[in-house]
């Protein structure tokens, strides 16, 4: 919603209008201990809350990887049994970092929360970085005099109600109806400020400040451009007007900053779906290579499933960095353990031999023979023909979903639909079309703008596909 007479007052009523109508991701996370560094999560809980109601949400317990001492048990009532069959961080990582895009992140004690979210990241190679708010701090503003701090106390003062106290997602909701208590209280646009650090210092001055009234609130890709008029951004976001603003706003790191102090203009790009965003932000970042995309200039795929046919006609699989090999991968990650529980899955789910896929390496029988889950590929018991019917189903299932299928996804407006052209199992490129054309396969054919094939493109489409859905799919 538009508030006309505040974008009238110019740039610095934006941005408090922009932070009166933020989104507040509140967490709460479980560990197994106190040092974001050494310990790991064990549960977390994520509510989107919009200042008057929750709009999405999201928990889960979560395999540390390491044991629970008895003492954290006792307290969160969080077991090793319950976590072992949980999954790891980085399989609801990508849920966390898009659930809580343009958001300010919200915790009591936010310092502890914040630091070990930010520390699972870090161990993936990602840094999460966002806006903080602590509700005891806040607490203390608005709700001066009381005996203590904690949440439970707050709770108790207050008449909010606690379900589950130390689980993820009874602490993380209790803090939402916190949030909401302190709102209601008088925490406005300069409070929020104060609390999250934000700094409006160090812009161009050339920037074009009235750019932020016409920011879209949809799906697309931005440019950043400096007084040369080069490019020397290019993001993609689900919100480009909560993300762009994003990057004007906190201190930030030195890099940050000295980007901001560059910029003098923004340009976008709408996509309607998600994935063209991605498709295009890739192709684009790799076309213009700006300055401060250095980490996205690198190859989002790092690691490959490769399959080949060894000297007794059994079918291979191994996982080998892209760069060295000069052969087409099934399936590109960004990390071998991603490629290595992927194929794991695939092993599991079709009884294949842990030595013919490279993941144990030793004289005679693989450790799933000793138990009866491999039917002795390993030991030549079962025969090629037999085992490479099994494998042959996961090397087409590795692959995309047809040879040659459109991916149709929303459009840019309601009258439109996005198409995702893969030809002979290699992207071709992408398109917009008229909603009422999609039955046309020609039609298909002819609105699709070729762009290049690449690891990362594969990576991207492949990763959506498995993780998200997308309206409709159709084989030619």
């Amino acid at each position: 919603m538009r508030h006309p007479r505040l974008w009238a007052e110019g740039f610095e009523s934006c941005v408090k209008l922009f932070y009166l109508c933020r989104m507040y991701a509140v967490i709460d996370v479980e560990t197994t201990g106190g040092s974001p560094v050494h310990e790991r999560i064990t549960e977390i809980a994520v509510y989107i809350f919009d200042g008057q109601n929750i709009i999405d949400e999201f928990s889960s317990l979560v395999n540390p990887e390491k044991n629970i001492p008895y003492h954290i048990t006792r307290l969160t009532g969080i077991t090793n049994e319950m976590v072992a069959d949980a999954p790891k961080f980085y399989e609801i990582a990508r849920r966390i970092v898009e659930m809580t895009e343009g958001c300010i992140f919200v915790a009591h004690n936010v310092a502890f929360d914040y630091q070990f979210v930010r520390q699972e990241f870090l161990r993936l190679g990602y840094k999460y970085e966002r806006e903080k708010l602590c509700t005891v701090k806040l607490s203390r503003k608005l709700l001066p005099g009381l005996r203590s701090y904690s949440l439970g106390e707050i709770c108790r003062e207050t008449g909010i109600q606690i379900n589950d106290r130390h689980r993820a997602a009874g602490d993380a909701l209790a803090t939402v109806m916190l949030l909401r208590l302190l709102l209601s209280r008088g925490c406005n646009e300069d409070l929020i400020r104060e609390l999250t650090d934000i700094s409006m210092k160090g812009l161009h001055p050339s920037f074009d400040r009235n750019i932020f009234r016409n920011l879209p609130e949809e799906p697309g890709v931005y440019y950043f451009f400096n007084e040369r008029g080069e490019v020397i951004y290019i993001g993609k976001s689900r919100n480009i007007r909560h993300r762009v603003i994003q990057h004007f706003t906190g201190t930030g790191q030195a890099g940050k900053l000295k980007m901001r102090g560059e910029i003098v203009s923004v340009t976008w790009e709408l996509t309607g779906s998600e994935l063209v965003a991605l498709l295009l932000e890739s192709d684009e970042i790799k076309k213009h290579k700006p300055l401060y995309n250095r980490k996205q200039r690198r190859a989002l795929s790092m690691y490959g499933i490769f399959h080949y046919l060894n000297e007794k006609g059994y079918i291979c699989f191994s996982i080998e960095r892209i760069r060295d090999v000069n052969a087409l991968p099934l399936d590109t990650f960004p990390s071998k353990a991603e490629a290595t529980e992927v194929l794991n899955a695939w092993i599991d789910r079709y009884t294949l031999c842990q030595k013919l896929c490279g993941v144990y390496d030793c004289p005679g029988a693989c450790f799933h023979y000793e138990i009866r889950e491999c039917r002795g590929a390993c030991l030549g018991i079962e025969s090629p023909e037999t085992y490479n019917r099994r494998a042959e189903l996961v090397i087409r299932q590795m692959q995309y979903q047809h040879h040659n299928m459109f991916i149709i996804d929303k459009g840019r407006h309601p009258e439109e639909k996005a198409v995702i052209k893969i030809e002979n199992g290699r992207y071709a490129g992408f398109g917009f079309i008229d909603a009422d054309c999609i039955d046309g396969m020609e039609s298909l054919h002819d609105c699709i703008k070729a762009y290049h094939d690449n690891h990362d493109i594969q990576w991207i489409i492949r990763s959506y596909l498995r993780k998200k859905r997308v309206e409709k799919i159709i084989e030619y």
